[in-house]
């Protein structure tokens, strides 16, 4: 046989091999998911699992999902985004518990809902289970983007505070009061369309204290730090069952000063973050680091962009992995195409990068648990673009590089219970996926 034809064959033997390997995961993810009954995911040392299976997340961001799941005339975009994101194999999904203040908002005032949004909140909950996509649920934003602390501040005014800065809701006792009681409310509501208690709902993979908070009235760190400890505290007195995570962007700061030349940038370094101390905080079970090269580094493109996010994640697996002893989730990254410096070709390439890097670590059993890209789009919501949205569905190649990476992460999820230790290091089939890939 000719040496083309034998490689030929060889090609054609191990496509057919990947297509037995798709059909045999997702089988044994559906039986799965019907024998476990749904179960909360859990943490066991630098790994996410269910029961004693290994959980590893290709995920995504669609924060708008509660607003659009308001009004009848959009509510059919939440199912599109589930539909898109479910056939791509991903499996969770980041989305606000938030919209404080202003238009459509959530909570009004302080305490005060519309039950029609949060029936909104209900609705997208209800249409995840649906599509066996869990979520993580951020409880308010650093950004004035629906409110956020800002807003806080607000009500606090309103009511006679005497406060300075919008940091002042990370100190003001009767501002972290409003931020406890909304809390509360988030994690005792009942579901409208379930009957379940939220803080008993398996849907819901893990809470989030705020979206991407930053204290830059205190450089240090201790108002944030002390923050972070008391409010991680109160969410654990509510719901002992779910995941917890802080929300920030993995900023490294003063207390591993070997660490700093990893940010991006020097201004990094004084937003009042620090990755290493902020999750050494009890009743933190997973850490977060999000990644936008294109926003933090200078605007001369080139291979150093993809060096960077290559070291930043590693340093961040490394040391979640040797000195936080918990798995660490990519909470968002994402390359803007309104930048016109980059094309497709350079985010295709981006995204690939972080799925390989992600997949280092996830070979040999690291902690690297999960990366979300920022972020997923349905047609139809171009007015919505804030210049970071896929749409899979016009975007083939970047659909099959997501897709490609939901499907090898379901063979490790599929394949080696927790309980092996990882001794097997995922061979056999595991050769099959990586030839694939570089096909």
């Amino acid at each position: 046989m000719a040496i083309k034809e034998k490689q030929l064959f060889q090609t054609m033997f191990l496509l057919a091999t990947f297509i037995v390997c798709l059909i045999e995961i997702s089988n044994a993810q559906i039986q799965r998911v019907s024998d476990d009954e749904w179960e909360m995911v859990e943490k066991k040392g630098n790994q996410f699992i269910i029961g004693d299976w290994p959980l590893y997340v290709n995920g995504f961001n669609t924060y708008w999902l509660m607003i659009f799941a308001v009004d009848p005339s959009t509510r059919a975009k939440v199912t599109d985004v589930f539909q898109q994101a479910s056939s791509a194999g991903l499996t969770v999904c980041r989305t606000w518990a938030f919209s404080d203040g202003g238009w459509r908002a959530l909570q009004k005032s302080p305490s005060s809902y519309d039950e029609q949004v949060f029936q909104g909140l209900d609705f997208v909950i209800n249409e995840a289970r649906k599509y066996k996509i869990r979520l993580i649920l951020s409880l308010v934003d650093n950004w004035e983007a629906y409110g956020g602390k800002s807003q806080y501040v607000q009500w606090g005014k309103q009511a006679g505070l005497n406060l300075t800065s919008e940091d002042d809701f990370f100190s003001d006792p009767i501002i972290k009061g409003y931020y406890k009681a909304h809390v509360k409310n988030i994690l005792t509501r009942v579901n409208t369309f379930n009957n379940v208690t939220y803080k008993d709902d398996p849907t819901i993979f893990a809470w989030e204290l705020m979206n991407e908070p930053r204290c830059l009235a205190d450089p240090s760190g201790d108002r944030l730090q002390a923050w972070i400890e008391e409010m991680a505290y109160h969410v654990k007195s509510i719901d002992r069952k779910h995941l917890l995570g802080i929300g920030v962007e993995g900023f490294y700061g003063s207390s591993t000063q070997e660490r700093l030349l990893t940010n991006p940038n020097t201004y990094a370094s004084q937003v009042g973050t620090d990755f290493i101390r902020n999750h050494l905080a009890l009743g933190i079970d997973f850490a977060s680091a999000h990644i936008y090269p294109d926003s933090w580094l200078s605007s001369t493109v080139s291979d150093s962009y993809l060096q960077f996010v290559e070291s930043w994640m590693e340093a961040h697996i490394e040391d979640a992995e040797k000195v936080l002893g918990m798995p660490i989730v990519f909470g968002e990254f994402g390359i803007s195409s309104k930048d016109l410096k980059f094309n497709l070709t350079f985010r295709d390439e981006f995204i690939d990068t972080v799925y390989k890097t992600m997949l280092n670590s996830t070979r040999k059993g690291g902690s690297a648990g999960g990366s979300l890209i920022w972020q997923l789009f349905p047609e139809g919501t171009d007015y919505m673009d804030d210049g970071y949205a896929v749409v899979l569905s016009k975007s083939p190649k970047t659909c099959d590089i997501v897709s490609l990476q939901s499907w090898r992460l379901q063979n490790f999820n599929s394949r080696c219970s927790w309980r092996c230790h990882w001794g097997c290091r995922k061979r056999g089939h595991q050769d099959v996926f990586d030839y694939i890939g570089e096909l």
